[in-house]
């Protein structure tokens, strides 16, 4: 019997980011059928992608992305690279900023990575979890901003950031070169979950839609925030619209006053959440706030559930999203008199997944073994979804077991 979960197509209404990819696929015709499709054109299913091929030359691979590569998360987040998970490290996870510079070094990817470390942040030394007895504020902290109370550095952590645009182009870039077809505006609608498995397609060729089957040896699912429906997470995670902008250049006195002359970039362990880097020709990007994935408000789909996530109806310029990008600039504003009167270049949003435990999800379908999930990352996926990306083709190899983490489980 057939069981098939939808998918709606993302929104592109969340904002300009200070980057762009520089990459577009070959036209080409859509296939009828290859041995992996990868759903999402992401930072994880362009590194599955890429290594599917490497890995295995004779099977043919094919990326459906629904939208333009880098326009869901992994085009939309701040750059910022973290150690391990954002459930701390996981039993038999290895190094991933090791294992992430090793992937982007042998995929030829110019990612401008710097891992200086990170600034962990405390406003008056607040735990965000309340067993968390050891946060502390640095005496000799470089960053002593106001924000709610004094904010200043706890501690260095390992970590640093990349230039998503360049990162998603480098991964596409390599992926299309080892021989991987890339379909851009080729939405997923439906799964059908036989032997084999085939997945319908809406594609979209200029102002002409067709309608296309194509059968799958194996399938990897890696659309995180906009798979829950597709890929049976309802009840793992919610997916959140996250804010960040950009602002014009800063001179160096500028940069020295606001203690960021380091380049490390920083995140609150407290809440009001913030977090931050520096970003070429000087110029500082600041992030927080979410907006909940789905407002009973909204129209539900024509067959009666809910919408792809919710996310889709947000435009960065009105409603919610925009009040949310103006409070996070007048937070900005009032952190620092250097940061008073700065321009503010960029205004944008993007979706990410939070699991319930922090834990990204790593599993096969339940509906199929020819079906594997990868998701989740809950902020962390910069660093996390490349990684992982390249465990998830090994997998699909048969060449490595899936983790045995608690979400990684079948349900």
């Amino acid at each position: 019997m057939k069981t098939r979960r939808k998918m709606m197509r993302r929104d592109e209404r969340w904002g300009k980011t200070p980057w762009r990819v520089e990459f577009r696929p070959r036209r080409s015709e859509t296939p009828e059928g290859a041995d992996f499709v990868v759903v999402g054109g992401g930072f994880a299913g362009l590194s599955a992608a890429a290594h599917l091929r490497r890995m295995a030359p004779e099977k043919s691979v094919v990326v459906l992305e629904a939208g333009s590569l880098g326009n869901g998360a992994s085009g939309r987040t701040g750059g910022m690279a973290l150690e391990d998970t954002a459930a701390g490290k996981l039993p038999g996870l290895g190094g991933v900023l090791a294992g992430y510079r090793k992937i982007l070094r042998e995929l030829g990817v110019k990612a401008e990575l710097s891992l200086p470390g990170v600034w962990e942040l405390s406003h008056g030394g607040r735990p965000l979890d309340e067993a968390d007895k050891k946060v502390r504020a640095m005496r000799n902290s470089p960053i002593v901003w106001n924000d709610s109370g004094e904010l200043r550095a706890v501690r260095k952590v390992r970590g640093g950031t990349v230039n998503p645009g360049k990162v998603v182009a480098g991964l596409a870039r390599a992926a299309e070169e080892a021989g991987a077809q890339i379909v851009e505006h080729a939405e997923v609608r439906e799964i059908e979950f036989t032997d084999p498995v085939r997945v319908r397609v809406r594609l979209r060729v200029g102002r002409n839609v067709q309608q296309k089957r194509i059968q799958a040896g194996n399938v990897l699912l890696a659309t995180n925030a906009g798979a829950r429906e597709l890929s049976g997470l309802e009840r793992v995670g919610e997916p959140k619209l996250t804010f960040a902008l950009a602002t014009g250049p800063l001179t160096r006195a500028q940069i020295a006053e606001l203690g960021l002359s380091s380049g490390q970039p920083f995140y609150t362990l407290d809440l009001p959440y913030l977090w931050g880097r520096l970003f070429a020709g000087n110029r500082i990007i600041f992030g927080s706030g979410l907006v909940p994935a789905f407002d009973e408000s909204l129209p539900r789909s024509a067959g009666g559930g809910k919408l792809w996530s919710g996310l889709e109806r947000f435009d960065a310029r009105k409603g919610e999203a925009a009040e949310r990008l103006r409070w996070l600039e007048k937070r900005v504003r009032e952190l620092h008199p250097a940061l008073k009167k700065v321009r503010i270049a960029h205004r944008w949003g993007g979706p990410i997944l939070i699991t319930k435990d922090f834990l990204p999800v790593f599993r096969r379908h339940a509906e199929s073994e020819r079906v594997l999930i990868l998701a989740g990352f809950s902020g962390h996926g910069v660093a996390l979804a490349v990684y992982l990306g390249r465990w998830a083709a090994e997998a699909m190899l048969g060449r490595r077991p899936l983790p045995h983490w608690p979400a990684a489980r079948r349900a």
